[in-house]
């Protein structure tokens, strides 16, 4: 009887010690990019690299340790081969404390005529600046492209404060 309640006391006190995993979503709105390069890959006329960076507004900002996100800025480098994309990038997600939350993603899109059609990634919460140094978290979005060159998103996922 005393090892077991023993043993329920451990269990309990590590769960109790365990950071909570916070669920969340959010949306935003990315203007066309402040730098596109792309150029041929040279082995078909359909394939390119890309290097990309620009800024990005929420429309629903996330909540991230009490604070909500105010602006972002992403910059990714990527494959286009005709219609289909892939990137991997970083997302830096700057709240209105001034902390800022650091992202690292893989997205996959489509693109027609040199725009955007679609988009879905998959994120991961890679660091964070003073009080979040440490934050851990990870999560999905999709998008689609936006007249004017732009891109509108939603995310959901999830996150741990660092001890």
């Amino acid at each position: 009887m005393t090892k077991s309640l023993t043993m329920s006391l451990i269990v309990l006190a590590a769960a109790a010690s365990a950071s909570a995993q916070t669920k969340f979503t959010m949306s935003g709105k990315c203007s066309k990019p402040d730098v596109q390069q792309v150029v041929p890959s040279g082995d078909a006329p359909d394939h390119m690299m890309s290097l990309t960076q620009g800024k990005c507004v929420p429309t629903k900002a996330a909540e991230i340790g009490g604070s909500p996100s105010k602006e972002s800025t992403f910059t990714e480098h990527g494959e286009v081969m005709g219609p289909n994309s892939k990137v991997n990038g970083m997302y830096v997600d700057t709240l209105a404390n001034g902390e800022k939350v650091y992202y690292s993603y893989e997205s996959t899109a489509v693109v027609q005529a040199g725009v955007l059609q679609s988009m879905q990634n998959k994120w991961k919460i890679v660091g964070g600046t003073s009080k979040l140094k440490g934050i851990k978290g990870q999560g999905t979005c999709t998008g689609k492209g936006a007249p004017e060159g732009g891109l509108t998103f939603d995310c959901t996922g999830e996150y741990t404060l660092p001890k």
